[in-house]
């Protein structure tokens, strides 16, 4: 049986990469126009990214490229690794600009995003990588970020995007709310988990490790008298951010408040997220039927990976990559399981994903520069 099954598994791959190579070779029959693109925050870590993903990518034009402190440098000042002879140089965000493209991705400071949206004339997309539009509620938004949100009305016209989950969706919506890098690997196993009644809503208890590159260049600067880069240092313990979006997105499948703990970690390493989720089984459920509920969800998915029971898991599994892995361990209780997720916070938990996002927008294959 094991055979036959890696059989049809080979036939199945061998068919994929057929039809992929006819897609291409269709697309590329004709002339299609770019895709015309501005990136505000191009210099930052999340913004370096999206520009390397958009040199891959064969439908879009990197038509501006913005900053503020950084205005007539070339972005390989930041970067040594990007490539910025057909480039632009990085210029000053008007509305001007904003009204010459066709998507406008942010990855700025919270509160940024939100003036822009009102710069946008209705024929466009504002693909968000900060917080401005992740959450529904505006009340949530003064709570957690204690700022007043500069544009509510936009919150209707926004949809928050892993795109596991939005793919169907975000052709309803013109501002696009990228999900935070944490949730992410939160969120995409135990979403599924909590929907088909496999895990109680009590008592999760979420414990996080991510590269300090997920907290911005800035980080450097607010650590230089700490041993960042040889230590390991818990932060944000019962009070990060991401906890209203991961409460906010938990709610929303039981349609009542989830009992949860999160707590993240800085390690000494640039990149990657581990997280590891302590879940309370149902009476009628166990490990094997936890898996095979993944498994089914996740099997058209490009890049959400089941692995075997008991796998362990490295960031280094993931790193460079758009993939996010996910293994279910036995716990000496059988009564509870632990899952491990990893994912590159960079790109499953930044870039990647806008582009995954950007892709389903514009009928491009999910993968397009991501493989």
């Amino acid at each position: 049986m094991k055979e036959k099954n890696t059989v049809i598994e080979k036939q199945e791959e061998a068919f994929s990469f057929q039809r992929d190579n006819l897609y291409f070779k269709r697309i590329s029959k004709f002339k299609m126009k770019k895709v015309d693109i501005l990136i505000a925050g191009a210099t930052g870590y999340i913004g370096n990214q999206l520009i390397k993903i958009f040199q891959k990518h064969r439908f879009v034009k990197i038509k501006y490229l913005c900053g503020n402190k950084s205005v007539g440098k070339k972005i390989s000042k930041f970067d040594e690794d990007i490539v910025d002879k057909k480039l632009p140089k990085i210029t000053k965000l008007t509305k001007k600009l904003v009204n010459d493209v066709k998507v406008i991705f942010t990855a700025l400071p919270y509160g940024d995003s939100q003036k822009i949206s009102k710069l946008l004339n209705g024929n466009q997309f504002l693909i968000d990588l900060s917080a401005d539009f992740r959450l529904k509620n505006k009340s949530d938004y003064m709570k957690w970020y204690k700022k007043k949100h500069l544009a509510p009305r936009n919150l209707n016209k926004s949809i928050y995007s892993i795109p596991e989950f939005s793919k169907n969706n975000l052709k309803n919506f013109k501002i696009i709310a990228s999900a935070g890098c944490y949730p992410t690997s939160i969120l995409l196993p135990l979403k599924p988990l909590l929907k088909d009644n496999l895990i109680k809503n009590k008592n999760l208890i979420i414990d996080s490790k991510s590269g300090y590159s997920g907290a911005g260049r800035s980080i450097h600067i607010k650590n230089k008298n700490k041993n960042l880069y040889e230590s390991l240092s818990s932060y944000g313990v019962s009070n990060h951010r991401h906890n209203s979006e991961i409460q906010q997105e938990l709610d929303d499948i039981k349609k009542r408040q989830c009992e949860f703990t999160f707590t993240p970690h800085l390690t000494p390493m640039f990149r990657g997220i581990l997280s590891t989720i302590y879940a309370d089984l149902e009476k009628k459920s166990n490990i094997d039927k936890v898996i095979k509920c993944l498994k089914k969800n996740y099997k058209k998915s490009y890049f959400v990976k089941i692995m075997k029971k008991d796998k362990m898991l490295s960031t280094n599994d993931v790193i460079n990559t758009n993939l996010c892995k996910i293994s279910v361990c036995k716990s000496k209780n059988d009564k509870q399981i632990i899952i491990l997720s990893v994912i590159d916070n960079l790109i499953k938990g930044g870039a990647g994903q806008a582009v995954q996002s950007f892709n389903l927008l514009f009928n491009f294959k999910e993968y397009e520069g991501l493989k």
